[in-house]
């Protein structure tokens, strides 16, 4: 008997210590996917319509660091203007965080972005862009990868340079950029 309280008990410690409270952008896209006031969009590489067999070595290696990319917008408006600030503080906290490595910023606090990653310089796993307007609202977006690196992102620059965009996957952003007019 006492041996299945300890082990109840020492389950339940380690259950506990395993969760991690700390907030991420990934807990914040999966807490606000579903909100009325957020886009939320999952795209894959599929959406670049590039034909595979004219890439070079390199740019087939770019393409294949790119797993895919996590869109989260906050649609401001007149009446949301308190939420926008709130949810524009808690994005802003979570970047603060030192996993995400600020590579630069534009912009006055009001309106402007910022691009992050996470990693190391030869093996980022994760590009953050974060870019607000008082007007508008917010988007995060977060391009995910395995062994991404600084050339892997120039190279993959000149490929979607060179893509036919299937504009389709990104007709949900439309709402945020017409909602204002």
């Amino acid at each position: 008997m006492r041996l299945n309280v300890f082990t109840t008990a020492l389950l339940v410690l380690l259950t506990l210590v395993s969760c991690n409270s700390e907030p991420s952008l990934q807990k914040y896209f999966v807490q606000n996917t579903d909100n009325k006031d957020f886009i939320a969009l999952d795209i894959s590489p599929s959406i670049l319509n590039i034909e595979k067999t004219k890439l070079t070595a390199e740019q087939t290696e770019a393409l294949k660091s790119f797993d895919k990319m996590n869109i989260l917008a906050f649609k401001a408006n007149a009446t949301n203007q308190a939420q926008f600030e709130t949810e524009r503080t808690k994005v802003k906290a979570i970047l603060k965080d030192p996993k995400y490595q600020k590579l630069m910023s534009f912009g006055s606090g009001k309106d402007g972005a910022s691009i992050s990653y996470v990693g190391t310089d030869e093996n980022i796993e994760e590009f953050v862009v974060f870019a607000n307007r008082k007007e508008n609202g917010f988007a995060v977006v977060r391009v995910l990868g395995k062994n991404m690196n600084p050339n892997n992102i120039m190279t993959l620059m000149s490929v979607l340079q060179k893509s036919k965009i299937d504009m389709e996957q990104l007709k949900p952003l439309q709402q945020l950029i017409n909602t204002n007019k």
